[in-house]
């Protein structure tokens, strides 16, 4: 007996993601208001059909790789550096502020520091897919105002990925009763992150993607 989980994911997810990304279309919102309100009819939260949740999570994560592909694709590093007066010390500061603020209000719901700092971390941030594709269904997404936000989101994406770094570390400070050892971890963790970031930048960027990408904008 054959088993179609996959197709039937994919039949009845699309089709309903078709069906309220119009509707959300034809009502002024954005498309992404659509999928979610699909994403949330084939889930475990809600009657009738249920996606199964593990295949479901395997192909989220096949999405994520599409769907920063599409960032990578609007992405230049120089509309980054036209902007980074304002996208570097704004998105830290955005992010810092959001952070401590949610931190405190986790604290005041009875969250421990733990779990407060982790709801902080990941409302600090913003969705770049999101973002990107509310900027391109208002065409605005090569404008100065959209390479301002594209490039504010790029630098919050990497403060995420050092923010994943650090958390295995941090959550052991919170732990452990040996605060400098703990220290230590982070700094170890945060420096290597850094390093392998530094070190992506320059194969990808200086050893001839660079022009291999500037080649492949201009045709586009």
């Amino acid at each position: 007996m054959y088993e179609y989980k996959l197709l039937e994911i994919m039949t009845i997810g699309f089709g309903l993601a078709l069906t309220f990304g119009f509707i959300t279309q034809k009502l002024g919102l954005s498309s992404i208001v659509g999928y979610l309100l699909a994403g949330f009819l084939i889930g475990p939260s809600s009657p009738g059909p249920i996606a199964d949740p593990t295949l479901a999570f395997q192909l989220s994560e096949a999405g994520v790789i599409l769907l920063m592909f599409g960032v990578g694709l609007h992405f230049k590093l120089d509309d980054l550096m036209s902007v980074k007066d304002v996208t570097i010390p704004g998105a830290i500061i955005q992010s810092s502020i959001a952070t401590v603020f949610t931190t405190f209000l986790g604290l005041a719901l009875d969250l421990s520091l733990k779990s407060a700092l982790i709801l902080g971390f990941g409302l600090a941030v913003a969705s770049t897919v999101v973002l990107l594709r509310v900027l391109e269904d208002n065409n605005i997404t090569n404008t100065i105002h959209g390479h301002v936000a594209v490039g504010w989101l790029v630098v919050e994406d990497i403060l995420t990925v050092l923010i994943l770094v650090v958390l295995p570390s941090l959550s052991s400070v919170l732990s452990s009763s040996n605060a400098t050892e703990g220290s230590f971890d982070i700094l170890k963790a945060v420096s290597i992150a850094i390093l392998r970031i530094t070190l992506l930048w320059i194969i990808v960027m200086k050893g001839g993607g660079g022009n291999l990408s500037h080649g492949f904008y201009q045709k586009l």
